[in-house]
């Protein structure tokens, strides 16, 4: 089914995959899994684009678990190491429970509408109003509600909503070509895209794109603080595509859809640069990842530096960019609807905007300016005097200077750079106030928030010089660029200040408010416990012990009964003969008479 969503889906997925592999080529060239690589990131855009032209729930369903089970192998491609594959299974677990909330959105599609086609079930949705759906005896559930509900549990799954996030950051795991294709372009965008495909189901749910929209909102603010207290370059990336997934799912939840697509598309442009750039400063620093070992790379690597602040300026909505025309318009239409929840979910909006800049500056800092935090080491023979027990270097010594990567890797990074910085301004008037998505969209009358603002557009240019007012995100952004400069340009002792006057919250933060401790805890642990209790009670007490050893046990004892009747001693014999003689005798004397009488 090719429709304008779909065309703009595959656009996207195939760009931003082509360079990826281009990027690939120079960034896994020493590695030993190579070829494997390649067979799974190809696999990965075809399992994406199955699922973006489906026409039918079936084909959506195949999409959706290839694209689960392609991230799996991906996040623990280097199998060797224990925390990725801790954290493929992580991110193929939680997924699981997302999916299991999908397939009964579709089982339950199918009980009321009879089919798995999306042209038919969406022509026959309006039957759906005044249906219920009894979960339990007492209560009664609009059909609709269930429907769409369960099958945004799928989308929490893969879009990684709170509180099923957790998988998204550990999968930072897999090499970066990788992160930045999970976060970019495909497997985080189909629980969006999904939704958006879905809107005519949704459209017929008040309750559930409320719920939709809080979910969203709650993520697009509380993942972003923890963004801000992170040392590894590309986790902050991670948390700042939770993130940006959390504003694509509040336009969904105010029924901005094309807004949320619209979002999606930009986002994928300068999320792939910012982790492709990420692994370019990886690959410079040897593989050190963790930002307090860098700082003044920009002198080494111009182009890296120059197409980061690209995508650096893009996140954070800096007007012109293209990550502008989609975030602020994501907060207008927040602002303009009337739906419960929404005065929480533009609270978030709004606050989501600064903390996005924070760490985005900080970042760009750390990695790029301010004073070298790293020393070369020129290494002599093999001296043992700069290396720790691993035979590594130490935490910021470098074999060799940092230097720019080679143009197989660069090359990419400015082919994103374009479209992170233009594509917004030519696309953002047909797709959201144009009707470009046309019937692929469907939004009530009575919601169209984007109508609303329709109204009041007057071209990109002008929308861009409305958006540099003080009043809005934008002087939410300055006014974090002015504190991440302040702090990290000019007074970098005042950061660990900060962090000991707010101890507390830092704490709250770091631990990731310890949402998977207690799934560790809760679920992991309880697994295996449970796991054990069933192996010493059932397996080992009641079918070891009882069933099988019971039984063999008892033919045992009847056995060696037996047994001692065939001693071979002739003076046992003739003592049982004697015996069974009298028994025989007696029991002639005792029924004798009485059979006779018969």
């Amino acid at each position: 089914m090719i429709d304008r969503l779909t065309a703009m889906m595959m656009v996207v997925v195939t760009f931003v995959s082509l360079l990826v592999h281009v990027y690939t080529i120079g960034y896994m060239a020493d590695d030993p899994g190579y070829q494997r690589f390649f067979s799974y990131i190809s696999l990965f855009t075809f399992s994406m684009l199955m699922l973006v032209m489906s026409n039918n729930f079936l084909q959506l369903f195949f999409g959706w678990e290839a694209v689960g089970l392609v991230s799996y192998l991906l996040i623990g491609f280097w199998f060797k190491r224990p925390t990725a594959i801790f954290a493929n299974l992580k991110a193929f677990l939680v997924n699981r429970v997302g999916d299991f909330g999908f397939l009964l959105g579709i089982a339950a599609v199918l009980y009321f509408l009879n089919t798995l086609d999306y042209a038919t079930a969406f022509a026959a949705a309006p039957s759906l109003v005044g249906k219920t759906l009894a979960i339990t005896q007492n209560t009664q559930w609009d059909a609709a509600t269930v429907i769409c509900v369960l099958l945004f549990i799928g989308a929490m799954g893969k879009s990684a909503q709170v509180p099923l996030h957790v998988w998204l950051p550990d999968s930072m795991e897999g090499p970066t070509p990788i992160s930045a294709l999970i976060h970019a372009a495909t497997m985080v965008t189909a629980g969006i895209f999904m939704v958006a495909r879905m809107s005519p189901l949704f459209e017929l749910s008040q309750g559930a794109l409320s719920f939709v929209m809080v979910i969203g909102a709650t993520g697009a603010l509380f993942t972003g603080l923890i963004g801000i207290v992170q040392n590894d370059i590309k986790r902050v990336i991670a948390y700042s595509t939770l993130s940006q997934l959390g504003y694509m799912t509040v336009a969904l939840g105010v029924s901005a859809y094309a807004g949320a697509v619209f979002h999606l598309m930009t986002h994928a442009f300068f999320k792939a640069l910012l982790f492709l750039g990420a692994g370019s400063v990886i690959i410079a620093m040897h593989h050190e990842q963790d930002m307090r070992y860098m700082g003044g790379l920009r002198k080494y690597m111009p182009i890296t530096w120059i197409t980061m602040w690209i995508g650096s300026l893009a996140l954070c909505a800096v007007p012109f960019t293209s990550g502008f025309y989609s975030k602020d318009a994501i907060i207008d239409a927040v602002g303009e609807s009337h739906r419960w929840g929404s005065g929480y979910a533009y609270f978030c909006v709004m606050a989501g905007a600064f903390v996005t800049a924070l760490y985005t500056f900080r970042q760009m800092y750390l990695t790029f300016h301010g004073k070298e935090r790293f020393t070369v080491v020129e290494q002599h023979g093999h001296g043992h005097h700069d290396h720790d027990d691993h035979g590594h270097h130490k935490p910021g010594e470098l074999a060799h200077a940092p230097h720019e990567s080679p143009w197989v890797v660069t090359l990419p990074l400015v082919l994103l750079a374009i479209p992170s910085l233009l594509v917004g301004f030519f696309t953002v008037k047909p797709m959201l106030f144009g009707g470009w998505f046309g019937p692929a969209i469907h939004v009530d009358e009575t919601h169209n928030v984007l109508g609303e603002m329709a109204k009041e557009f007057h071209g990109p240019a002008s929308m861009a010089l409305h958006g540099f007012s003080l009043f809005g995100p934008f002087g939410l952004v300055l006014l974090a660029f002015v504190i991440t400069t302040y702090i990290y340009l000019f007074n970098p002792a005042l950061a660990d200040r900060i962090k000991g006057l707010l101890k507390p919250l830092w704490t709250v933060l770091d631990r990731k408010y310890w949402v998977d401790d207690v799934y560790f805890a809760l679920f992991a642990k309880g697994s295996v416990k449970l796991g054990r209790l069933f192996w010493k009670a059932g397996d080992a007490a009641v079918i070891d012990g009882v069933m099988i050893d019971g039984t063999t046990a008892m033919t045992r004892r009847i056995a060696s009964g037996v047994r001692r009747l065939q001693s071979g001693y002739l003076y046992q014999y003739a003592f049982a003969m004697i015996i069974g003689l009298i028994l025989l005798l007696g029991g002639y004397w005792l029924f004798g008479p009485m059979l006779a009488a018969q």
